[in-house]
């Protein structure tokens, strides 16, 4: 297993209060929670998964990630297994749009 972590400064875009899960874990899947914290602004995302060594990758899909959504006081997990690059994506791009619904 190998833990990433990552914290992007200066979003704009606020959370609601009520944390969501999406995903399940399993094998070529992953696991979001997101949830409203206060970071003075950021967003930071903690990952954990099996595939070892694709910080690299990992750190590409959540810069384009904070890019779409510029999210503010914002704190993610992600639990993964193995999951691609486009998974990860849609999974967090479903997370944010559950958590603010209409607003997305």
């Amino acid at each position: 297993m190998e833990t990433l972590a990552y914290r992007f400064e200066h979003g704009n875009r606020a959370l609601p209060p009520k944390a969501q899960v999406v995903g399940v874990v399993g094998s070529g899947n992953l696991e979001v929670l997101i949830e409203s914290a206060a970071l003075g602004g950021a967003c930071a995302i903690e990952i954990n998964t099996g595939a070892v060594g694709f910080g690299a990758t990992w750190e590409a899909v959540m810069r384009d990630f904070h890019e779409r959504w510029q999210l503010m006081d914002a704190r993610i997990a992600i639990n993964d297994m193995g999951a691609t690059p486009a998974v990860v994506s849609l999974r967090l791009d479903q997370a944010v749009q559950t958590m603010l619904g209409d607003a997305a």
